[in-house]
């Protein structure tokens, strides 16, 4: 916490202290007060510059989306596409809490829907028609979103835990489900094993139908 007067607060810093707070205890530790104390400022001062916690919650969403590169429509689709899918992945790692948040809000800002139209812009002038250009965009982001809520939903700090854990299950249930026996012992269980890996596979799968998509022009 850095202390700051009412002289000194703008929104952006008002933004960044809230991302900060959201970073460290998720959203449900974002209050008004919280974020003052964060600030070093009285509660009152930051309704000078914002009008409520929707509007907060509103630019937080904007300033993850911000951290999502941009694809370019004059490159080749897929690795503009591709890239897209690791810089939301990576941001949501960062802001896990903005998961939940980041189609739900009502007014997107400037950040998201720049973002939007961009990858709309990519996909179009890649081939796809419109409908499979919506049918694209469905698909990437159910893909990135979802993988995401698991990676970070997973009861592991480290990718060596996961061998750990795995092997724990498997010790309590001595064999009834060989199926899993069978993924834990030969694949999770294995020295450099990280889940995150996973991503780079179902990447490379979407991006496959995607082009099987294309050419079927939706």
């Amino acid at each position: 916490m850095y202390e700051m007067t009412r002289e000194t607060l703008t929104r952006d810093r008002i933004l960044r202290g809230a991302l900060a707070v959201a970073d460290t205890g998720g959203l449900a530790a974002l209050t008004i007060r919280s974020l003052a104390t964060e600030l070093g400022v009285k509660p009152m001062a930051v309704y000078h510059y914002v009008a409520n916690k929707d509007e907060i919650l509103d630019g937080l969403v904007d300033q993850v989306f911000s951290e999502i590169d941009l694809p370019s429509p004059e490159g080749e689709w897929r690795e503009e596409i591709s890239r897209r899918m690791v810089s939301a992945r990576a941001a949501l790692r960062r802001h896990p809490w903005a998961i939940a948040l980041m189609e739900s809000r009502r007014t997107p800002g400037p950040a998201s829907l720049s973002r939007h139209e961009a990858t709309l812009a990519t996909l179009r002038q890649g081939g796809f028609s419109v409908v499979a250009a919506a049918h694209a965009y469905a698909l990437i982001d159910s893909y990135v979103y979802g993988f995401a809520v698991q990676e970070t939903s997973l009861p592991i700090g480290r990718p060596e835990e996961m061998g750990e854990v795995a092997r724990e299950i498997m010790e309590t249930f001595e064999g009834a489900y060989p199926y899993m026996t069978e993924i834990a012992t030969e694949h999770v269980m294995q020295p450099g094993y990280d889940f995150g890996d996973e991503f780079e596979i179902g990447r490379e799968l979407v991006l496959d139908a995607l082009e099987v998509l294309r050419r079927r022009g939706g």
